[in-house]
């Protein structure tokens, strides 16, 4: 069964036919600074912590899984319960409870008091984690230190019923959410005003657009040639002194941020083998090569037929394979383009002469390997 194949060409989706969409050439492509940039120092963190859900319908970890009856004991202990550990081994069920990796991000600027969305995933081997509640979970960074708690009811997108083979699973429900289930606890602001200078980073690197987004700063900020505002260290940082007397930083920022810059865009071709999915931008030009794409098939069959022995031969009933092998060769298919040809034209001729998912990603490497591709080719 020939496999179908998806072409992405400027965001536009096809399945098995050609999607090609016509939009008017713009030389110069213009965006915003804060689409394209980031400021150093002011990211995101990622939290972790490990904690319980309790509440489960008999879909919690197993009795042989250890580590959520050596939790279930701590939390008891403090609590003020005692449970011996032999008895903890033997005797504690936890069908209704189960082990879970707790994971958020921090946004910059947070203080104590904002809630943060935390995802709860299963650490063990629970069925699911629907109804499930976590409770009080500290949330770690890479320092070692807690920067907020978690707790709360799950949101589980899925459901798994039935044991065995007698079973029904939707999506994924060992993972879960809790909307606002964590707060903050430390402070993470950053002091803006103790900044020197500030940088941008571009997301993707290019000098090009790296000098380009120095000189939109230096425009806006009236700055003279001799002392620039902004500086292009490299091809991805761009480093903006702020003057002596610009003590709102904040403000600057936001002028940046809105700035229009022109941004070079790389020509690139991403492919996905497992899913079929070519991914072509607008900037991808071929040089002039010529294609040779051909198919050999192998077809092996058996069937089993029943031989019966003569009447009084005193023989025995037996089945035998009959085994067939066909091979077939289609003839060669030949596909030609010229210098400079658009990622419209290779689609339709690959798409002519029947090329699968399969076909397409060993017809693109073997482009780029013979150096006609004039872009940069990842597979994901």
């Amino acid at each position: 069964m020939r496999r179908a194949f998806r072409f992405t060409l400027c965001g536009l989706v096809a399945t098995g036919l050609l999607t090609a969409c016509a939009l008017a050439q713009n030389e110069e492509h213009k965006v915003l600074v804060r689409d394209v940039t980031s400021i150093e120092g002011i990211r995101n963190n990622q939290l972790i912590g490990y904690g319980i859900v309790v509440g489960l319908k008999g879909t919690g970890d197993k009795q042989q899984t250890y580590f959520p009856m050596q939790t279930l004991a701590s939390i008891l202990q403090r609590m003020g319960v005692e449970i011996p550990p032999g008895v903890v081994q033997t005797t504690v069920q936890v069908k209704n409870m189960a082990a879970v990796f707790v994971t958020a991000n921090l946004p910059p600027f947070a203080r104590p008091g904002m809630p943060l969305d935390v995802t709860v995933s299963s650490a063990g081997d629970a069925r699911s984690l629907e109804g499930g509640i976590l409770l009080l979970t500290p949330l770690y960074a890479a320092d070692g230190q807690v920067y907020a708690a978690a707790e709360g009811p799950l949101v589980v997108g899925g459901y798994s019923v039935g044991s065995a083979a007698n079973s029904k699973q939707v999506n994924h429900p060992n993972v879960g959410r809790i909307p606002n289930g964590a707060l903050v606890e430390k402070d993470t602001a950053v002091d803006l005003s103790k900044f020197k200078t500030l940088s941008l980073l571009l997301n993707d690197a290019n000098f090009t657009t790296a000098e380009t987004l120095a000189a939109a700063i230096n425009h806006e900020l009236g700055s003279p040639e001799s002392a620039p505002a902004a500086t292009a260290i490299d091809s991805r940082r761009v480093e903006v002194r702020p003057s002596a007397g610009q003590t709102d930083i904040p403000a600057l920022l936001a002028r940046i941020e809105n700035l229009e810059v022109r941004v070079e865009r790389r020509a690139k071709v991403v492919i996905n083998e497992r899913t079929g999915t070519v991914v072509m931008g607008q900037d991808v030009r071929l040089g002039a090569v010529s294609i040779l794409h051909g198919t050999f098939s192998i077809e092996v069959t058996t069937a089993y037929s029943v031989s019966q022995p003569n009447p009084l031969s005193k023989g025995q009933t037996e089945v035998t394979p009959e085994t067939q092998v066909n091979a077939s060769e289609t003839p060669a298919r030949n596909l030609e383009l010229g210098e400079g040809a658009s990622v419209e034209e290779l689609v339709k001729r690959l798409q002519a002469i029947g090329a699968t998912a399969r076909d397409v990603v060993s017809i693109l490497q073997a482009i780029k390997a013979a150096g006609a591709l004039e872009a940069d080719l990842e597979v994901i």
